[in-house]
């Protein structure tokens, strides 16, 4: 697995996927909530790929991997909870909060299936 790129993995494609629908969603939000909600929402969700990337980066360390996995895994959760939040302002329609949040699972279900069984993942120095 050593010779795949970053950007063929589904779970970084699909974090950077997330990322730019979030980017793309984000835009209409009112300006008074740029350096807040519209920030932290964008900032967590560009962090879960971000995460990934060093994961990825770190494979030969195994334990480090699945700790910046995990840092990927906290920011997903992160993201859902801004999304929620965006929603429940007013700021997102039922059907974009339902399908970023089904984008955030999907990263998340990629990202832990990697975190269980690093083995397949990394590789040794």
């Amino acid at each position: 697995m050593a010779s795949v790129p970053l950007t063929d993995l589904n779970a970084y494609r699909t974090a950077f996927r997330l990322q730019q629908h979030v980017f793309q969603v984000t835009r209409s939000f009112p300006k008074e909530e740029r350096y807040s909600l519209t920030d932290q929402v964008r900032r967590s969700s560009r962090s879960v790929g971000a995460n990934i990337a060093e994961a990825w980066r770190k494979r030969s360390y195994p334990a480090h991997s699945v700790s910046k996995l995990s840092d990927a895994d906290a920011e997903l959760e992160e993201t859902r909870h801004w999304l929620r939040t965006a929603h429940a302002c007013g700021y997102l329609s039922d059907e974009d909060r339902d399908r970023l949040l089904a984008g955030a699972d999907e990263a998340g279900r990629l990202v832990g299936s990697i975190m269980r069984r690093p083995g397949a993942w990394c590789r040794g120095p």
